[in-house]
């Protein structure tokens, strides 16, 4: 049986990347790995765990995905902070769906000793 690889691109499959975070048997490490699990979680349809990764502070009370939206691609184009070392870092990306993309640099922090994403500003 073949498994397949984990939507946010890096080589391992998802049982094993991005699907541990999901079920809650681990918790990311880094602010770039809580974003590739988010990036994930979109392509997934996953909107508990989109909410429960949001930053109380800023968090929806709930979020509506979009059932014709297509994630195709994630590339992460440069991080600053987000290490076991501190208490905020962002992450700006390229998430490429179906009839176009979008680019963010993302902000995150740590909230109960969890990285969380609080929020991000859309790039050109």
């Amino acid at each position: 049986m073949t498994q397949r690889s984990c939507p946010c691109g890096l080589s391992g499959p998802y049982e094993t990347c991005c699907g541990r975070y999901h079920r809650g048997t681990a918790a990311a490490p880094t602010a770039e790995a809580l974003m590739r699990s988010r990036y994930s979680a979109f392509v997934r349809r996953d909107s508990a765990y989109l909410l429960r990764t949001w930053h109380p502070r800023t968090r929806p009370a709930r979020l509506d995905l979009d059932p014709g939206m297509r994630w195709t691609g994630l590339e992460i184009l440069g991080t600053t902070d987000g290490s076991a070392f501190h208490a905020t870092g962002t992450v700006t990306f390229r998430a490429s769906c179906s009839g176009g993309s979008l680019h963010e640099r993302s902000r995150f922090e740590r909230a109960g000793g969890a990285w969380v994403y609080v929020d991000g500003d859309f790039l050109p």
